[in-house]
């Protein structure tokens, strides 16, 4: 399948992994790109960028296909040393880098200077103009159902989608929601030109996160998401446990006065490594998608994306055009 997302990127199918802290190592990144979409190593996973450079190399001993980098941007009064973080991708050959959080236009100077192809995550269409005036070359557009944070506006992608389709004129992917062959045929319908699965990559047996952790994937249903510091405006979408649930009980009992400082033992990558990593599943909050209900087991990478492509197909092919035949 030819989009202009594969053109852009050099992959074979319109399928991208996001980037995901604590799981978006080489392994995942070089099973993804090897299947045939776009993997991705999430950058400040890395603690330095001495580490990622050496993560990089990892990943290119693994796979000759294209894959990326994931860099996000935190509000953060110290923050991690980016251009250096830039350097280590533009060293190590890198050509994509998939940018989150805060705007990168800061640092599109170096990204470009370097021939890196830059797609922006955005969770409203305001957001995604803001990536296409700066110089992005793809944005990937997040609805109100992903894992993770799905920004204020509430707009699921049955209408940020579209919308984004009529203002947009660069490429842009679906991100939220997306799990099968399904997800991309409806995606594709609503304007976007391939998806970002994020959820569905946790349950694969190449991501490099503990068993615990995916199998809670497989027997959860759609209601079993919770969203957590809306009032801080940082709202984001977690599978619910009990470190989920003493969160909503803080934020009841401070009735809109709380801060971070409330529930940060609760929220701190240091505790959400514990889970992924350790299987740990109280020991703090973690991201996940609604999508959560639409995963049944637990695929490689090869066979997720071969499944997700002839699942189009055939929907394509036979329920698509099957009913414009009679």
């Amino acid at each position: 399948m030819k989009t202009r997302i594969t053109e852009l990127f050099g992959i074979r199918h319109p399928i991208i992994q996001g980037g995901m802290h604590h799981v978006g190592y080489a392994e995942l990144a070089a099973a993804v790109s090897n299947a045939g979409g776009l993997g991705i190593i999430t950058g400040l996973t890395q603690p330095t960028p001495e580490d990622l450079s050496r993560e990089i190399a990892r990943c290119a001993e693994m796979t000759d296909q294209p894959f990326g980098v994931n860099l996000t941007f935190l509000p953060s009064f110290k923050a991690p040393p980016y251009p250096d973080y830039i350097q280590a991708i533009v060293d190590g050959g890198v050509k994509v880098v998939e940018t989150a959080g805060r705007s990168p236009e800061q640092y599109m100077p170096q990204l470009k200077a370097a021939g890196i192809k830059v797609i922006h995550k955005c969770t409203s269409v305001r957001h995604a103009l803001k990536a296409e005036k700066i110089g992005c070359d793809a944005v990937s557009v997040d609805g109100f159902e992903c894992g993770g944070h799905p920004g204020e506006d509430d707009i699921p992608n049955f209408i940020l989608l579209p919308r984004a389709a009529e203002e947009l004129t660069i490429p842009f992917v679906a991100s939220g929601g997306m799990a099968d062959g399904r997800s991309l045929v409806a995606a594709m319908a609503l304007g976007a030109e391939g998806m970002n699965m994020g959820t569905r990559f946790l349950a694969t047996t190449d991501a490099p996160i503990h068993n615990n952790v995916k199998q809670a994937i497989v027997e959860a249903d759609e209601l079993q998401t919770r969203l957590i510091m809306r009032n801080l405006r940082n709202t984001e979408r977690v599978m619910n446990n009990a470190a989920v649930e003493e969160i909503i009980r803080i934020e009841h009992a401070k009735a809109g006065t709380e801060t971070i400082d409330d529930i940060r033992h609760l929220v701190t990558g240091v505790k959400g490594r514990l889970v992924l990593q350790e299987g740990k599943m109280d020991e703090a909050a973690w991201s996940c998608g609604m999508v959560a209900g639409l995963i049944h087991d637990i695929p490689s990478c090869e066979e997720l994306i071969g499944r997700i492509m002839d699942e189009a197909d055939n929907i394509i092919r036979q329920r698509l055009l099957g009913s414009l035949e009679a």
